[in-house]
């Protein structure tokens, strides 16, 4: 297979086999959003040689208001604490992470996760805007085209993705969160993929409400306070699940049921 994979191909291969709906396939099928999500590829699949893949995607809000409510260092600390957690776990030769900021930039591309570009000053810089639906399908593609290429060339993968944001959305051109809830549906159907949504409160937002438009699960919802204490508890909370979600064998048995089951 060639290192960069056909995205045509890839989501003509989800849609051909039922696991994505013709409204995401139209989500999808964007020039702009093909570019977004290539960068985003990262290893090849020829480069991993683990027999089963755990995908962990990752996406921290990069907007302003995360500076202003004094939560930069936090965030990055929170991010770097899932990346520990998985490089220590006895599955981490078949966890391939890719993290993505709210706005756009990729920090690290799909790689193994001992080899994931941590977060700190030099690299996390929140000043942008709030584009959420717009960047959640770009990132939800990304997982699809990943997976499907793993599950192309014969190798079971599952995913587990986290979208961090401490507000609603605001600057989305293009997407909205029906768009965002169809990409969810068709990915919850297959049962091989998680997604995961953390607000971190701005005093106005109801989060419940913003993810569970978007389609996510109320038990996959974490709503942290403004405080220190709880953002990093909600930080601790994804990472234990990230850990205990690549050590099961399927994502539809008992006790996989969300955060605190």
């Amino acid at each position: 297979m060639s290192q960069t994979p056909d995205l045509n191909t890839l989501f003509q291969s989800a849609q051909a086999e039922g696991l994505l709906s013709s409204a995401s396939f139209q989500a999808l099928n964007v020039i702009d959003i093909g570019a977004q999500i290539q960068a985003g590829l990262g290893i090849a699949v020829d480069d991993v040689t683990a027999s089963e893949v755990v995908l962990v995607t990752l996406m921290p809000d990069d907007s302003g208001s995360i500076r202003f409510s004094g939560n930069s260092a936090l965030v990055s600390a929170g991010h770097n604490t899932v990346l520990d957690a998985l490089s220590t776990c006895n599955q981490r030769d078949s966890i391939l992470c890719h993290t993505r900021y709210l706005n756009g930039h990729v920090l690290s591309p799909y790689c193994p996760v001992t080899q994931a570009v941590r977060m700190d000053s030099s690299n996390y810089n929140p000043n942008q805007g709030t584009p959420l639906y717009d960047q959640t399908v770009v990132l939800l593609g990304t997982v699809l085209a990943k997976a499907q290429e793993f599950a192309d060339n014969g190798v079971p993968v599952r995913t587990v993705t986290l979208i961090i944001t401490d507000g609603g959305d605001e600057h989305s051109h293009r997407s909205s969160a029906k768009t965002v809830a169809s990409l969810v549906s068709d990915m919850l159907k297959a049962e091989t993929h998680i997604i995961a949504a953390m607000g971190i409160d701005d005093g106005s937002t109801n989060f419940r409400q913003v993810f569970q438009a978007m389609g996510i699960r109320d038990e996959w919802i974490l709503t942290p306070g403004n405080g220190q204490k709880e953002i990093r508890q909600a930080f601790q909370v994804f990472s234990q699940s990230a850990v205990r979600l690549s050590q099961s064998a399927s994502f539809s048995q008992p006790g996989l049921g969300g955060f605190g089951a």
